[in-house]
């Protein structure tokens, strides 16, 4: 995983709190990355119709939809986000070794399953439950 997740969740928060059109420049400088970034990682949530866009240079990105209702895994469904995945396997089928030739096999699926986990706890959490941890902090989250 990158920080697509991270990056999309920082302005879909930012955007419900602005409540107004925000070019990709304000963005990023709230995010603390730049503006190609902020694009290529909201264009998803565009498709998704999670953010709506205006274009020229008047144009920008505001937050559509409803942040209760909103998830965290919705966001990651939309970016195409594993939470739990590995680069590299071990072992190999060609081997004349049961632990070989099975361990790769045992490990994606106990990724699968820390990647399932995961998705069930961030569809308990919606973009409005985050910002109220911003400005209210003594609220508890929601589980």
């Amino acid at each position: 995983m990158d920080s697509s997740f991270c990056v999309a969740v920082h302005a879909l928060i930012y955007l419900h709190h602005k409540a107004e059109l925000l070019s990709s420049e304000a963005l990023a400088e709230n995010i603390c990355t730049n503006p190609a970034r902020v694009r290529k990682v909201l264009s998803p949530l565009k498709k998704a119709g999670m953010v709506e866009t205006r274009e020229g240079s008047e144009g920008g990105y505001r937050f559509a939809g409803d942040a209760g209702t909103l998830t965290l895994e919705q966001v990651a469904d939309a970016l195409g986000i594993r939470f739990v995945e590995a680069g590299w396997r071990s072992g190999g089928q060609d081997m004349d070794c049961m632990v070989a030739t099975g361990m790769a096999g045992l490990m994606d699926e106990l990724y699968d399953d820390l990647d399932q986990r995961c998705r069930q706890r961030l569809a308990q959490i919606t973009i409005a439950d985050l910002e109220r941890r911003i400005f209210y902090r003594d609220v508890p989250e929601r589980s």
